[in-house]
């Protein structure tokens, strides 16, 4: 979220999954009765391997464009294959910001055969949706005898994007199909790819171009959500007729945890499941003298008050800084990692001397008052040395961080409120923003309530439609 609020909204969202029939595994398994999937180190050793290059082809070698930021997340599908989505943020010259020049990098259309034998060979292998509908109502897509990724897509003469934004791919109707299972499969069941990409890697890539912050979302959904379960019984009997009487739940059932044999040799191997660049240092900060003391229980409170770390918190060397350090004067505390960089062993903050780091504050409610007044002045605040240089306006030192926050203007018509919401969005549910602007209600904050709502309440709204249409199946109704 906090390389969003940099760099603004990703750009490219790539999902690519291990391709079990890689000519690499297969020469490695050429002399044995070995399957692939009996060996999950070595796929998960050359997935590594494969996802490592991709991310150096677009970084270094900008086979999308220059790229700004790249975070993805590997999951592990229901067979234990891993695969991984990928965003990318385009420096601002590479952006698109107009579906013009989707084409250019997107494709959803099978190629000729005659012009490019290799990459329609590609398209057919891995990039066909399918068959679903009623030429397979068994197929995994099918959800209420529906296919839940809403193929076939509709023809199109032209890359347009729907009216929630999301791109309409260019269908063409030119007559050239793929033959699966004996269904006949044309440009309506393409998964959209690049070609450079499906060349190179030769596994199923699906790139889809982006706008905005739901794909964000959806690439840390599974963080939130927990890990996969599965519920196991103990029987304590072998007789079948004895199963139904005498059961204790409680001793019989435990909440355990599947992970698969691909995700357990990850796991070993000690690769990243997350990974993002450049690297986000998160920013902890207090009010006077509450930082976070750490000790024993039988350690003497004397010396617990007079260890180095009480009195060198990140934020109180931050203040440190702006005493001597005149480029840390020009900065705010969110801004500082991007200049400066925090030395763990001696607790302070130092030049950067390369690299780059992004600032994130973490949230904090309106119902923890002062807290939450004291974050708003750190984001506007520069080279304070101390609480009562954050308190200061015009010369004036406030008794309270609200007092100043009103003598700066940022609470008189509310517009803290409304930016507070604007950013939650982009990592909050539609629910989370709602109980957000109900605790700021509730709280007494709030000089202009129907402001507040009447510049949020889309924001506000976020996923009440989309949960309507799935009620019906409907995902065209409007409300």
């Amino acid at each position: 979220m906090s390389l969003c609020k940099w760099y603004g909204y990703p750009d490219f969202f790539i999902t690519i999954t291990c391709n079990p029939k890689w000519p690499e595994i297969k020469r490695f398994l050429k002399d044995t009765n070995i399957n692939p999937e009996d060996r999950p180190d070595v796929l998960c050793r050359l997935f590594k391997v494969k996802l490592d290059s991709i991310i150096k082809d677009l970084k270094d070698y900008s086979l999308l464009g220059i790229v700004s930021a790249v975070v993805y997340t590997v999951e592990f599908q229901k067979r234990g294959l891993p695969h991984a989505h990928i965003c990318l943020f385009m420096q601002v010259d590479h952006k698109l910001y107009s579906i013009d020049h989707i084409d250019k990098y997107i494709s959803a259309e099978i190629p000729d055969k005659n012009e490019d034998p290799h990459l329609y060979s590609l398209v057919s292998d891995f990039m066909m949706h399918g068959p679903c509908g009623n030429d397979n109502p068994k197929c995994p897509c099918m959800v209420d005898r529906k296919c839940s990724k809403n193929f076939p897509k509709k023809f199109s003469s032209h890359t347009s994007t729907d009216s929630n934004g999301f791109p309409l791919y260019r269908r063409r109707d030119y007559g050239l199909f793929v033959e699966k299972s004996g269904v006949k499969l044309d440009n309506r069941s393409v998964v959209a790819y690049n070609k450079q990409l499906l060349k190179r890697y030769q596994a199923h890539i699906n790139v889809e171009w982006c706008n905005q912050a739901g794909s964000i979302k959806y690439l840390f959904k599974y963080i939130n959500k927990g890990p996969d379960r599965a519920t196991v019984a103990v029987v304590e009997t072998d007789k079948e007729d004895d199963q139904e009487h005498g059961k204790d739940e409680i001793k019989e059932f435990y909440d355990c945890r599947y992970i698969s044999a691909c995700e357990a040799s990850w796991r070993i191997f000690a690769y990243e499941v997350h990974y993002r660049n450049p690297s986000v240092i998160r920013l902890p900060f207090h009010l006077p003298g509450q930082q976070q003391v750490v000790y024993g229980a039988d350690d003497d409170i004397d010396n617990v008050l007079n260890k180095p770390s009480v009195a060198s918190s990140m934020f109180l060397s931050w203040l440190k800084c702006n005493e001597y350090d005149d480029l840390a004067c020009k900065l705010s505390y969110v801004e500082f990692p991007t200049k400066f960089v925090w030395k763990f062993d001696e607790l302070c903050w130092a030049r950067q001397k390369q690299g780059f780091s992004i600032g994130r504050i973490h949230s904090v409610s309106p119902s923890l008052g002062e807290a939450y007044f004291l974050r708003i002045l750190l984001n506007k605040v520069k080279g304070p040395t101390s609480f009562e240089d954050i308190k200061t306006v015009n010369g004036i030192v406030f008794p309270t961080f609200r007092d100043a926050c009103y003598a700066l203007g940022l609470l008189d018509d509310d517009t803290e409120y409304v930016e507070a919401i604007k950013e939650a969005s982009h990592s909050g549910s539609g629910y989370y923003l709602r109980t957000l602007f109900a605790t700021m209600l509730l709280s007494n904050t709030l000089s202009r309530p129907d402001f507040v709502w009447n510049n949020t309440w889309e924001y506000l709204a976020d996923g009440i439609l989309y949960k309507q249409q799935r009620i019906p199946k409907l995902p065209g109704i409007i409300l």
